[in-house]
């Protein structure tokens, strides 16, 4: 089973000192990181408009990923297609494949954010027929024929894998269809079940077994009480971006209360090396080997010296 690094979002929680520049820098040297301790694939995540600066520009940042490293996957997880004209995004991951010399695995969602697609003028009612299109776009794009009378270039250096994320039965569904892997998430164990039921779509959508399957998973190898402050953000931010907007300064959470506290723990994969180990050996065994794990292991404010020595700690369960 493949393990992966991810989900780099540049995010920054109000009592982080760095400035943006200094965020984006550290990320790209996690990524290094986790080439370097043997990890197979490093991923990006997108949102607009938020005050804490989510990542808005996935592909710029694949970018730079791919000229800082030399063997790692590089991911979107996920790049929302709708918001994108698909010829354009047709010519930046091509680009973006060539820099890495075919590194790049390019994750779609159809999003799901109401002040997205507004601010960006696209009806949010029209979301599943704009991943559509994007697909055959990106297919016609980057094959050797003229696509809707244009030559469509550069061409990327190898087939780029086009995995769709979704949660929805029919989102899964059309993974199957016109996607060449799925791309879920979960947390904890818990979510084991569900993930083998929506591999099980996927692959009766597609009428057989040509196909990928991803999925990412809090993960913290150490003690609970190290992460829990940097988590409680990563999770509470979620319903809290539609009231970041309209907002210019990133806010704090609750306060983290036993209560809080009790329902979090659960959700994430956490402790020794081996308590880690043993845990996502049970996703290898449910769903198959050929499974991409990814450990969603990047956690908003966290010390940079903290995030590298995690990174490390991932290394070692390989």
């Amino acid at each position: 089973m493949k393990l992966g690094f991810g989900l780099i979002t540049c995010q920054r929680p109000p009592d982080d000192p760095r400035t943006d520049a200094e965020i984006y820098h550290d990320a790209i040297e996690r990524a290094v990181k986790a080439e370097s301790v043997g990890l197979d694939s490093v991923w990006v995540s997108e949102h607009h408009f938020l005050d804490d600066g989510y990542m808005p520009s996935l592909l710029v940042t694949c970018a730079a990923i791919a000229q800082a490293t030399t063997k790692i996957t590089i991911g979107t997880a996920v790049l929302l297609a709708p918001l994108y004209d698909p010829l354009h995004l047709a010519e930046d991951a091509a680009t973006v494949d060539l820099i890495s010399n075919g590194r790049l695995i390019l994750g779609l969602g159809a999003g799901w954010r109401p002040e997205e697609f507004d601010v960006f003028g696209v009806p949010l009612s029209d979301r599943a027929k704009l991943m559509n299109r994007t697909v055959k776009v990106l297919r016609g794009a980057w094959s050797n024929e003229l696509f809707e009378g244009v030559n469509v270039t550069p061409k990327p250096a190898h087939p780029i894998p086009i995995w769709l994320g979704g949660f929805a039965p029919g989102a899964i569904k059309r993974a199957g269809r016109i996607g060449d892997g799925f791309l879920g998430s979960t947390s904890g164990t818990s979510g084991i079940d569900a993930f083998k039921e929506a591999k099980h779509l996927a692959l009766e959508a597609r009428g057989n077994d040509d196909f990928s399957f991803a999925l990412h998973v809090p993960v913290y190898v150490g003690e609970w009480d190290d992460v829990k402050q940097y988590y409680h953000y990563l999770r509470w931010k979620y319903p809290d971006m539609g009231a970041a907007r309209g907002s210019l300064q990133a806010k704090s959470p609750p306060p983290l209360t036993p209560e809080i506290e009790e329902q979090l723990r659960p959700t994430i994969i956490c402790g020794s090396e081996d308590e880690v180990r043993a845990e996502i050996d049970k996703f290898r065994v449910a769903l198959g080997g050929d499974t991409h794990f990814i450990c969603r292991s990047d956690f908003p404010g966290m010390p940079q010296s903290q995030q590298l020595e995690l990174i490390e700690r991932l290394g070692a369960l390989l």
